[in-house]
């Protein structure tokens, strides 16, 4: 870090090296505000930062706001893009810029006698809570301290800044950092040892004299590890601290933090300078974090911490205990005078005023930053705040009832994660072992839901113990336990269940992360010692807990439970089920969910699912009591043997289809039929082989050769899906006669039947007429036989590109819909298989080979435009075919609103997911009409979709050229069609493949 510092700092006090020309030279790079002069306003984030942007607005609607500037993440970009060196005229900017500060504060940087100090700050454009780097104090050195001291007639409170300045920029700056994460911060440890010697516990004990020994010290660490001593001048000081913050965008906790949230790294980040303002001037100055609503619930009460006498890194780091700005917030910690609103009510009751202005302006809950100097208020920052999802769900509906926001900002402005969150897992309070739980220590209540693991205690640890597997096959349960969490945990804390630290509070580091990430935290806790070297921490009951073992948190409650608790689904407010009538009001497609059990179905049904878009019927053959029954079909040597097992699995088939349509009732139900490998229904194991050998009485020799006669090269590729069904149609037989049966017998009780049977891995037209030949035989005969009509349609799975780009004649076989499976369809159009990708998958994000997993959001570029051709083409031959998604993306808020701008008619995705991809939808259909969209009156029909061109679709297919060849209305579409002249003699002839191909009119009458 120290480097990059340098070489940003050379480029600006040396011969500079131009990176824009005149352009360069004429853009504004720097944006001063606060004082005598505000040039920004909240509505150039993307400029400024979020902090730039809103400490520019908090100017300009006169709160009090330290002057300052603001340097642009255009020149992060540029930085970035010029091999680290700054835009011609930024040293130009920055000193013109310097001097108004200069002159709205009266004080002179780096002036011996009147020191003025500044603060030095990142400022992302969305919020990135602790990934990047702040230096505090800039300025001071052995000249302007005695400056400061004669200005303030406070020793103490001068060298208190300057210690706090050398570690700061040690650290950030200069790199004086732990060398492994078993090792403690260094200039702690020398804190620790000076607190040690004085006989003191906090810092505030400390005098001006142990104040001086610790700058002292500081300076000669920072020496002894880097062999260079502390930089004097403040010039050199402040570009330090501007290299360092740029370079902060790029270093891992803050990349890490980017992947995790989708933020691209072309973003950058600003750098924010601003005159210091002290809270650690006294009993009568005073830091704190503030929320103008409960980030954790979402009640409506100002909530926030505060410290006197600190600056602002001690409420955010864990370095003292923060005392509740009032009585609802928490209780005072023992020790302390009273809450802000006890002890100073006037600069209470002024922030309250400022809590209200800025809710009212901003029309969202507010993160507030502010400093007590001597008695007189300061606005450092405000921000939309990190909330839970219980409290976005809840402050969305009150702003609502409250006219802040109408409801369609409230479903644009909630992030998909936030109702992932409300779905979160509790524990069973009704549990017999949850009423013997035994607490064994306890904390902040930082961040709400259970969580349950074993214990480790690094960022590395749990990542790595994240990725294994357990006994069932799961991936590894992990509780990451420290002393107080750094930004440089960041994955750790996104691999962990849950989190506990023994320091910090409820604005900790640990607290904000895990209320954005949705993982439970407790926080705080001072009943657990933690010792990184011996792998283990100890309560204050004397019990302790060594790395590996199990423990629980109650996020919600602030508790530490020795082992293993049961959790249990979420029970859903009042709020969430409102907030989804919002969302319900305005969406226009459909969502649906995969399920293969009564219980999932009704679970997604109670989430909103308006069907189920993929029943795997395989699911239901490996319980216990089936899966040698299965077994004993496929090793029978002949149709009669392979018949008499179907015959015992069809009775079992019937009533799980019977009992997911009394779960679904009135709504469409998918069942695919089988569609794996038949080996993977056979063990691999020696001891296992023969245990099934002697189960079914036949010798274990047939059983090894008919496992050794399924075994394929590629699997994903081999005897599976249709293909199953054609060289055994007696499979295909038995699960239609079981689905129809099913559907005659809800039928005949009332229940609405809406079957749809899907056949999978289709990729020519023949293969789906031979499998359709079979279904529409069997139910005719089931329908003959019990007497009972059931309507049903019957479809395909698109998985394959060549199924994609032959769509229109499966259309023209009689599919009535398509449903794409974009796991496999992704698999097979990329020759890239999922199992096996996690290998090299980060190497690529790495490279930005690719921007994001295509196994998670769609590639649009790629896959996107087989999806585009496959409607395009199925729908020219069949107005009315019914199109959805099935894969894992339908539960991905991107590849929801892309299969809504394609014209589906639905997504299935699983159970949890479904609010998540309703919510998506709504805010599609919000977008797509401005945001004016007004709510539905009535259901659309199920083709709605499909035949409205305009909108609906033109999205997919017109933007830029960083968007697809599908999305591209002539040439570029008309090439994914009639590719070359090799190919172009086999496509041309008929009609049915011309009504795909014709451009204007034809196709856009639909």
């Amino acid at each position: 870090m120290g480097g990059g510092a340098t070489l940003g700092f050379r480029a600006m006090t040396n011969p500079l090296t131009l990176s824009g020309g005149s352009e360069s030279m004429a853009k504004k790079l720097v944006y001063s505000f606060g004082g005598h002069k505000t040039d920004g306003h909240g509505g150039q984030k993307n400029l400024l930062g979020g902090k730039g942007a809103n400490l520019a607005e908090m100017a300009r609607i006169g709160l009090p706001v330290p002057p300052g500037f603001t340097i642009t993440t255009e020149v992060c970009t540029e930085y970035y893009s010029n091999n680290k060196h700054y835009p011609e005229n930024l040293r130009a900017q920055v000193t013109k810029a310097l001097a108004l500060i200069e002159k709205t504060t009266g004080a002179a940087f780096g002036d011996p006698d009147n020191p003025l100090l500044l603060s030095c700050r990142s400022g992302a454009r969305v919020s990135m809570p602790g990934m990047m780097d702040t230096v505090l104090n800039i300025g001071l050195n052995d000249s302007t301290i005695q400056g400061l001291i004669a200005k303030t007639d406070n020793p103490r409170f001068a060298y208190d800044s300057y210690r706090r300045f050398v570690n700061m920029y040690g650290d950030v700056v200069m790199g004086v950092k732990p060398e492994s994460d078993k090792d403690e911060d260094p200039f702690d440890l020398i804190m620790d040892r000076v607190k040690r010697e004085k006989g003191v516990s906090q810092d505030t004990e400390l005098d001006a004299d142990d104040l001086k020994r610790l700058v002292r010290l500081y300076k000669e660490l920072i020496n002894d590890r880097l062999k260079t001593p502390f930089p004097e001048d403040p010039i050199d000081q402040l570009w330090g601290a501007i290299g360092a913050v740029f370079n902060s965008w790029m270093i891992p906790r803050a990349v890490a933090y980017r992947q995790l949230n989708g933020y691209p790294e072309d973003w950058g980040t600003a750098v924010n300078v601003q005159a210091m303002v002290f809270g650690n001037m006294g009993q009568d100055s005073a830091t704190g974090v503030a929320f103008t609503r409960d980030p954790s619930t979402g009640d409506n009460y100002f909530y926030g911490e505060f410290l006197t006498n600190a600056q602002g890194e001690d409420v955010v780091a864990g370095i003292r205990t923060p005392v509740p700005i009032n009585s609802q917030s928490g209780s005072v910690p023992p020790g302390a005078s009273g809450t802000l609103e006890d002890v100073m009510p006037e600069i209470f009751a002024q922030l309250s005023e400022y809590r209200d202005t800025l809710e009212r302006h901003y029309h969202d809950m507010q993160d507030i930053e502010f400093t007590i100097q001597e008695g007189r208020l300061w606005m450092l920052q405000c921000r939309n705040g990190k909330r839970t999802g219980m409290a976005a769900v809840k402050i969305a509906v009150d702003q609502v009832h409250e006219k802040l926001i109408s409801p369609q900002e409230a479903v644009l402005r909630m992030q998909p994660d936030h109702l992932t969150q409300v779905l979160l897992p509790s524990f069973d309070m009704q549990d017999p072992s949850y009423k013997g739980r035994r607490v064994i220590g306890k904390g902040l209540a930082a961040s709400p839901g259970a969580a349950v693991g074993t214990v480790v205690f690094s960022a590395a640890a749990a990542e790595n113990l994240a990725k294994e597997l357990d006994a069932d096959g799961k991936p590894g349960r992990v509780i990451l336990v420290r002393i107080e969490t750094s930004p440089e945990d960041i994955k750790g804390m996104n691999a962990a269940q849950g989190i506990l630290t023994a320091r910090g509070g409820m604005t900790s580091h640990a607290a904000v992360v895990a209320r954005g990430m949705g993982r439970p935290c407790v926080a705080g806790s001072s009943d657990i010692t933690v010792d990184y070297e011996g792998g283990f921490f100890v309560t204050k009951g004397g019990e302790t807990v060594r790395a590996g073992d199990w423990i629980s948190l109650d996020g919600t409650r602030g508790e530490i439970i020795k082992g293993k608790l049961p959790t249990r689904e979420v029970e859903l407010t009042d709020e969430f089920s409102e907030f989804m009538g919002f969302v319900n009001r305005f969406r226009k497609h459909k969502v649906r969910t995969n399920s293969d059990t009564p219980h999932d179905s009704r679970v997604a049904r109670g989430y909103g699912a308006e069907g189920i878009g993929l029943c795997r019927t395989e699911h239901m053959f490996f319980e216990a009591d089936r899966i040698d029954t299965v077994r004993r079909m496929i090793l029978a040597d002949d149709l009669s043997g392979r018949k008499d097992a179907l015959a015992k699995l069809l009775p079992m088939q019937r009533g799980d289809f019977y009992e997911i349509f009394k779960a679904m009732d009135g709504l469409p139900v998918t069942i695919r039929t089988l569609d794996p490998p038949l080996h993977e229904f056979l063990p691999h194991e020696a001891h296992e082989i023969k245990e099934l050998a002697d189960r079914l009485g036949i010798p274990i020799s047939k059983v090894r050769n008919r496992i050794s006669a399924l075994r394929e090269q590629n699997p994903m590729l081999g005897l599976r899906g249709c293909r199953l069904g054609i060289l055994f149609p007696e499979i295909t037989e038995m699960q239609v006669r079981a689905i129809i049966e099913a559907a005659a017998q809800a039928a005949g009780e009332g229940i609405e039947v809406l079957p749809e049977i899907m056949i999978p891995l289709v990729g020519h037209e023949k293969e789906f007429s031979y499998q359709k030949g079979i279904v529409t035989r069997v139910a005719d005969e089931v329908q003959e036989e019990t007497g009972n009509k059931v309507d049903y349609l019957v479809g395909t799975m698109i998985e394959l590109p060549r199924a994609a780009l032959e769509a229109d004649k499966i259309a023209a076989a009689g599919a009535q819909f398509f449903s794409f499976g974009t796991n496999d369809l992704t698999q097979t159009t990329f020759g890239l298989s999922r199992d096996d990708s996690g290998s090299f998958l980060n190497r690529y994000s790495e490279l930005k080979i690719w921007d994001h997993d295509p196994f998670v959001s769609i590639d649009q570029d790629g896959l996107g435009q087989l999806l585009f051709i496959g409607v395009e083409k199925g729908r020219s031959v069949n107005r009315k075919l019914k199109v959805g998604i099935c894969g894992e993306h339908g539960g991905d808020p991107a590849s929801v609103r892309f299969c809504c701008s394609l014209g589906f008619d639905y997504v299935s995705c699983s159970p949890p997911r479904v609010p998540v991809a309703l919510l998506a939808a709504a805010q599609h259909a919000i977008e797509e009409s401005g945001g004016t969209a007004v709510p539905k009156t009535k259901p659309r029909s199920r083709t709605a979709s499909a035949r409205k061109p305009a909108s609906a679709r033109t999205a997919a297919r017109k933007p830029a050229s960083a968007r697809t060849a599908a999305r591209k209305p002539a040439s570029a579409r008309t090439a994914a069609r009639r590719p070359a002249a090799a190919r172009t003699a086999a496509r041309k002839p008929a009609a049915a493949r011309t009504a795909a191909r014709k451009p204007a009119a034809r196709r856009n009458a639909r």
